[in-house]
Formats: C-alpha cells, sequence, structure tokens
C-alpha cells in the first residue's frame, strides 16, 4: 500500500447553542459570528500547512454544513466532492437537547453532570416522542425511518454508528493517498478518535473538543496514527479551548 494521505478533523464553529451554554444534540442551529470567523481561521491554517483538502465530509446539519462551505470557499475549493452523513451527526441528546448545561449541572449535581457529557454508557432521558416524531419526519433521515433514529445515545452509541464510516469510507480514501477533511461536531470527533487512538474509558472522558481548531492526523502504512492524539495545527489556543470545553456549565 502507498504511504497513507493526511486526516484533518474540525469541530464546527460557535454555533447560537454553543454560545449560550445549551445542549444541541440533533437540534440544527446555526452559527455565530464568530463561528464563521473560526471557519476563515481555520482555512487560512490549512493553506499555512498544506492540507487544503481533496474531500470533505460533513454531518447533515447546518453549523457543520456552513463551516466547510465557508473554509471551501475561502481555500477556493468549493468545487471538491463533499460527503454528508447522519453518521458524523453530533450526539442525539434526547431529553438534555436545548437545555442549559448550568441548569442540569445544578440540577443532577457535578458527578451525573460530568457522566452525562463526557462517560462512554451514561444516556439522559430520550427524546419526547412530539420531537422524535419530527426527526422521523425530516427528508435528511429518510434511510432511518422504522425505527432506526435515535431517540438518546451514550458515547458508547456513537461509537457504533461512527466506527462503520470509518472503516467504509474514510479508510478507504485517505488509503489512495488523499487530504481528507472531516467537519463535525464534538462527540462525533470524540467518537472518531476513540476509533483511530483506541481510547481507554477514562481517555474518552477526559477529552475534549474546542470549535474551529483544526487536528492533524498521519498514518503508517497500516493506517495507524504515527502520533497518538494527533497534532493541533494552533496547539496553544487549541489547549485554551479545549480546556474551556471541559467547564461548560460550571459556576
Amino acid at each position: 500500500m502507498s504511504v497513507p494521505g493526511t486526516l484533518v478533523l474540525l469541530r464546527h464553529g460557535q454555533s447560537t447553542t454553543n454560545a449560550e451554554g445549551r445542549f444541541t444534540g440533533w437540534a440544527d442551529v446555526p452559527l455565530t459570528t464568530h463561528g464563521e470567523k473560526q471557519a476563515i481561521a481555520a482555512a487560512e491554517l490549512l493553506a499555512r500547512d498544506g492540507l487544503v483538502p481533496d474531500a470533505v465530509h460533513t454531518s447533515v446539519l447546518r453549523r457543520s454544513i456552513r463551516t466547510a462551505d465557508i473554509l471551501l470557499e475561502e481555500l477556493d475549493r468549493s468545487w471538491i466532492p463533499v460527503h454528508r452523513t447522519w453518521r458524523l451527526n453530533e450526539r442525539q441528546y434526547g431529553a438534555l437537547t436545548g437545555r442549559a448545561k448550568r441548569e442540569v449541572r445544578r440540577e443532577v449535581g457535578p458527578a451525573r453532570y460530568q457522566a452525562l457529557r463526557r462517560s462512554l454508557t451514561a444516556a439522559p432521558g430520550p427524546l419526547p416522542d412530539g420531537e422524535l416524531a419530527r426527526l422521523r419526519a425530516d427528508p435528511r433521515y429518510a434511510a432511518l425511518r422504522g425505527g432506526g433514529l435515535p431517540a438518546v445515545e451514550s458515547l458508547a452509541d456513537m461509537i457504533a454508528r461512527v466506527a462503520p464510516y470509518w472503516a467504509d469510507v474514510l479508510a478507504g480514501q485517505l488509503c489512495t493517498g488523499r487530504r481528507v477533511l472531516v467537519v463535525a461536531h464534538g462527540n462525533a470527533l470524540r467518537a472518531l478518535i476513540a476509533v483511530l487512538d483506541r481510547l481507554t474509558e477514562q481517555e474518552v472522558e477526559n477529552l475534549n473538543i474546542p470549535t474551529g481548531a483544526p487536528l492533524r492526523y498521519g498514518f503508517d502504512r497500516h493506517l495507524r496514527p504515527v502520533a497518538r492524539g494527533g497534532g493541533y495545527l494552533d496547539p496553544d489556543s487549541a489547549r485554551t479551548a479545549a480546556a474551556a470545553v471541559a467547564s461548560e456549565g460550571q459556576p
């Protein structure tokens, strides 16, 4: 096999619910002005490091799509292939969708709150029936009708839906030497990184992904990461932003 290409993971720019400190899940919210600027800044980092993508993958949620569109326009690559899939959607947060993180933390306590946000197996209550019915009627999720659309997910559930996309789609493109960009969501990228780096349960819990910060992965000939955890293109800013993500919902 030839030397694999490079994978860049990018959490979408700041969304309106990110700015408000709310659980977003599959709610389809827009970027803030700051989030749009983050997409431009990410494009500049990719251009600086010679990582202009050959192929792009997004979720079917507008904050992911818009981030990718802005980035590709900035790079003059709006014409390259873009594949959109629900498998890269954010975690289905069920009954927590739209709720303020600080409010939930006060309600359930710090330990349960941390588990709901970051553990491998914890999950809140399901999405209310009316909201679930609305999603099932959405044409984006036609393939999931008949009970396939989740009412709530743990991170383990997310790994189960992201892992096949890595194996069946992303890995194949990397094997052809392409530069592949995935623009997705915090928990979708946590799930993908858990697969790539074979994270332990504790490592999964400690992983926080900042918005708008490109993360580069190189691979050996066996498609194993050259550096576990990859490398942020702007490590200092990413470190600070990841710490802010970890503290969300705290007083």
